[in-house]
């Protein structure tokens, strides 16, 4: 749904986060982000434009993944001098 732009954002969970991670970055448009604090979560938005959020479920408790997603989701990119960057994935 995001890659087609129905949907802004999205969130992916497997036991390492690893494998959804890296599927996810094949197709065209998504940035996904693999996450396990709730300050990655929020650096995967600000600074990376992240749109998928990667939750390994073997490795956060249900509580902390529903934190995450909360940050994931209200966190605003920043742009500025992270932009170039984002620009060239």
């Amino acid at each position: 749904m995001v890659e087609d732009g129905k949907a802004a954002a999205g969130v992916l969970v497997c036991g390492s986060g690893n494998g959804v991670c890296m599927a996810a970055n094949k197709h065209k448009g998504i940035r996904a982000a693999l996450c396990w604090t709730e300050e990655l979560a929020s650096l995967a938005r600000s600074h990376n434009n992240a749109n998928v959020l990667c939750v390994p479920a073997r490795f956060v408790s249900p509580e902390l993944a529903e934190k995450m997603t909360a940050t994931f989701m209200t966190t605003a990119f920043e742009g500025g001098r992270h932009e170039r960057r984002v620009e060239k994935i």
